[in-house]
């Protein structure tokens, strides 16, 4: 139309993108194909998107801009003119142009055509764009609906105007267990099972719910799915129909409710209280089978049910009664003869014999099962069911029942009428206990005899609104009562009036809580018919029989077990008292060597000073001379016992700083270990050390050096000569790779022998062992090793000299890192110090 409109030779329209110009479509270009490519230093198209604006060249070849393009060179494109085409949200996108090969001036009406047909294409394009996204809203819709009723718990089934099913979602196609939609009506309810509530007969078509949707909008109407290898489930269904906003029809919608639990909660009521019902009603063991029998089979909707009676001490199985569904005739199956079957005969006999339940799903797959064949199939039963009545292990008598169709095995509903054959069972042994009344009443005058000999005192009572009546009461009250209460009183109302005043309380609450039907105890004091006050324990257990409310209870006389009880508690609290004051004397004995060392340290120094003088004085004699060096000696010994209690108080008190900062361990104990050398060679001891190459640490490096010096000087000071002290230190834990211990590592313990600690919790921990080959220490001095002032019997029999204080500030300062000490027996002998350390600057100080 460009072309025949505008007289040129060619037009095109083209997308222009980041890189390359599309020609979408073009027409009078002769050999060229509908689509194709070019970069954009070929178009001069990419100037419209640019600036947004037609676009006129009437001469290609006299502009200097275009000369690099392809088409001008070779004397395709001398005039061009285009417009701009857009989005329908007004983005410029590409351009409608046309090409002519000699000059043209453009004139004013051309270019109003050329922009109406650019107003046609941009129109196009919006139409095409619309309809785009018209057609991925519709699928989009469509997907969203899709999921939104996968995700309903309901099953949910639609179809369209015609009938035809649209859509089942994921819950309905578990429920019917398929993924075919028929289009012919009158299959659905072969196909999928659809049965009327009754469970026997198919829905016919006109009944299908998703038909009556079509029609009319329903609630509640009851569908029975029995899906082939699973029990029957039943759906209470809601269904409409779908129309359009004009009430154009569009289809119809069905929701299902799963009530198969209901039904058999409902079903398990009516079974229980029709049971109940017949037993109430029965005035004798044959009644009560012929009522037992007809509850069950009426209210499941079967055919036929028999009584199977086993008397004691036989083996045979006699049929006691049958009942049949009123307007059912079965004479050739029933019969009015009574029928007797050995054990393991037929279906009552091997229930008897199994004493378990057994369903027969068709008689006519499994015919080796009844005596009875011919006559069952020929009156029409097609399943059978035989349930045990046990009496313990003991089967009392078996439960038959006969369906004219062939039913699904239901463990749920063997379940239900095992415990409706246990109920019945019950009964069976009710009317056995009737006949061992009178044995009861021998044993209870037995019991009271047994219990008449014990100072506890059994009781029961009987509890209403209004009162607490006594039931029973064992003859000797002298225990709880200080003598034998007489007939005329009554038991409750003497407790409650001798209850000591400050127990009432506790004995009311005991029987509050007794009438609520829970088990109660309470302790009070009672004054007996002696005058004597005694501690009574009570303990009672509230029991329901035909909606009364008893308590049986037993009272023990537990005035000396109380009595024991405050004098442990008296003795306790004096305990404590003792504790307290001693806390408070060592506290005052701390303060009192923190006094008097501080006191001590000024005279000791000055004793040093002039000590050190006297041994500078040329003028002593030898004599003289000794006693300036024991002076000197003395007083320096006394000058460290005096800076170590200074220190240890300072510690404790929380005085002294500790100045953390990053170092490497490893350095430290090389310096520590370099300087005692000298000591251990002067002794003939080896010092050996395993070190991993860098253990960095968060400490003191004075303070640290402080444990060291105090650990291997008492590993040399105790370790006889010839002997060895190893000093190891790593991490407690995994490494970084270069020798580091890595942070956060959880390990706990190193499981040295003595160590007793599940771990200290800390992340990232160095280990120090200081290890010696010494004296050793008795193992039951260890717990106090780390006292101050304590020395090991050891080191005092052998006249080693020391002041208790060295390992006291060790562990002050170990601890004040966060860290940890522990001392233990050495293989072989010997001790060995274990020091854990924090390697993180966040663990405590």
């Amino acid at each position: 139309m460009a072309i025949r409109l505008l007289h040129v030779r060619a037009a095109m329209v083209t997308l222009i993108t980041e890189d390359r110009q599309i020609i979408l479509s073009s027409a009078g270009i002769n050999g060229s194909p509908s689509r194709r490519q070019t970069p954009l230093s070929q178009s001069m198209c990419r100037h419209l998107i640019v600036d947004d604006a037609p676009l006129l060249v009437a001469d290609a070849r006299r502009d200097e801009r275009w000369r690099g393009i392809g088409a001008v060179s070779r004397g395709e494109l001398t005039a061009y003119a285009g417009m701009p085409l857009h989005s329908p949200e007004g983005r410029p996108l590409g351009a409608l142009c046309v090409i002519d090969d000699h000059s043209h001036s453009w004139r004013h009406d051309e270019l109003e055509t050329l922009e109406d047909l650019a107003s046609m294409a941009e129109a196009e394009i919006a139409s095409r764009s619309a309809e785009r996204r018209a057609r991925q809203e519709l699928e989009e819709e469509r997907t969203f609906l899709s999921a939104l009723l996968d995700s309903l718990d309901v099953p949910v089934a639609a179809c369209d105007a015609e009938g035809r099913i649209a859509r089942f979602n994921t819950p309905m196609r578990e429920a019917l267990q398929t993924e075919e939609t028929l289009a012919d009506k009158s299959q659905w309810a072969r196909v999928y099972q659809l049965f009327h509530p009754d469970g026997k007969h198919l829905l016919a078509v006109d009944e299908l719910p998703l038909v009556r949707a079509m029609r009319e909008r329903f609630t509640g109407q009851e569908v029975v799915v029995r899906t082939p290898g699973r029990p029957p489930r039943r759906f209470l269904v809601n269904g409409h129909p779908l129309t359009a906003p004009g009430g154009r029809n569009l289809g119809a919608v069905t929701a299902a409710h799963d009530v198969t639990v209901q039904r058999r909660v409902e079903l398990r009521r009516s079974i229980r209280h029709a049971v109940t019902q017949a037993l109430a009603d029965a005035g004798s063991a044959e009644q009560a089978a012929h009522g037992v029998i007809g509850a069950i089979t009426g209210t499941l909707g079967w055919t036929c049910g028999e009584y199977w009676q086993i008397a004691p001490g036989e083996t045979r199985i006699t049929r006691a009664g049958s009942w049949v569904r009123p307007g059912r005739k079965l004479p050739d199956f029933t019969g009015e003869d009574p029928m007797t079957l050995r054990s393991g005969q037929g279906l009552p006999g091997r229930v008897q014999d199994s004493g378990r339940p057994l369903w027969i799903r068709d008689l006519r797959a499994e015919p080796e099962v009844m005596v009875r064949l011919e006559e069952a199939l020929g009156s029409g039963l097609r399943t059978a069911v035989g349930l045990p009545v046990h009496s313990g292990e003991r089967v009392l008598a078996v439960l038959t029942f006969f369906s004219d169709t062939v039913e699904e095995p239901d463990d749920e509903l063997l379940d239900l009428l095992g415990d409706v054959c246990a109920h019945v069972g019950r009964y069976m042994e009710r009317r056995r206990a009737e006949d061992l009344a009178l044995a009861l009443t021998a044993s209870r005058r037995r019991f009271d005899q047994v219990v008449s000999q014990v100072d506890d005192l059994v009781w029961t009572i009987e509890i209403d609104d209004d009162r607490v009546r006594v039931l029973y009461l064992s003859g000797n009250t002298t225990g709880i009562f200080g003598g034998q209460l007489p007939q005329s009183f009554d038991a409750v109302t003497f407790v409650e009036e001798h209850v000591h005043p400050d127990d009432r309380q506790d004995y009311a609450d005991m029987h509050a809580v007794m009438r609520t039907g829970r088990p109660a105890r309470a302790e009070y004091r009672l004054t007996g018919l002696d005058g004597v006050t005694r501690w009574v324990w009570s303990r009672t257990v509230p029991y329901r029989e035909n909606g009364r409310l008893f308590a049986d209870g037993v009272s023990t006389d537990i005035t000396e077990r109380r009595k024991l009880q405050e004098d442990h508690e008296r003795l306790l609290a004096r305990e404590r008292e003792q504790v307290r004051r001693l806390r408070e004397l060592d506290r005052m004995k701390d303060e009192l060597v923190a006094v008097v060392s501080h006191e001590l340290r000024s005279p000791v120094a000055v004793v040093r000073n002039y000590a050190e003088l006297l041994l500078d004085d040329p003028g002593l004699d030898d004599a003289q001379r000794v006693f300036a060096d024991v002076i000197d000696r003395k007083s320096t010994h006394l000058q460290h016992l005096v800076d170590g209690l200074l220190d240890l108080a300072r510690l404790d008190a929380g005085h002294v700083g500790i100045d953390p900062r990053p170092l490497s361990l490893t350095r430290l104990v090389n310096q520590a270990v370099d300087e005692h050398r000298a000591a251990a060679e002067a002794r003939h001891l080896s010092v050996v050390t395993e070190l991993d190459r860098h253990l960095p640490v968060h400490g003191d490096p004075m303070r640290l050096r402080q444990v060291l010096d105090n650990l291997l000087s008492n590993a040399i000071k105790y370790t006889p000569d010839g002997g060895t002290v190893t000093v190891t230190a790593g991490c407690d834990g995994e490494s970084t790779g270069n020798g580091a211990c890595r942070k956060g590592d959880g390990r706990k313990g190193d499981g040295r022998k003595g160590d007793g600690r599940k771990g200290d919790g800390r992340k990232g921990t160095v280990v120090l062992t200081v290890a010696d080959t010494g004296i050793g220490i008795p193992a039951e001095q260890y717990p106090r090793l780390f006292d101050r002032f304590f020395r090991a019997s050891t080191a005092v029999d052998s006249g080693i000299k020391g002041t208790g204080l060295g390992l006291a500030i060790t562990k002050s300062i170990v601890e004040a890192h966060g860290g940890g000490i522990v001392a233990a027996p050495r293989e072989g002998g010997g001790t060995v110090f274990t020091v854990r350390l924090p390697v993180d600057p966040s663990a405590p100080h």
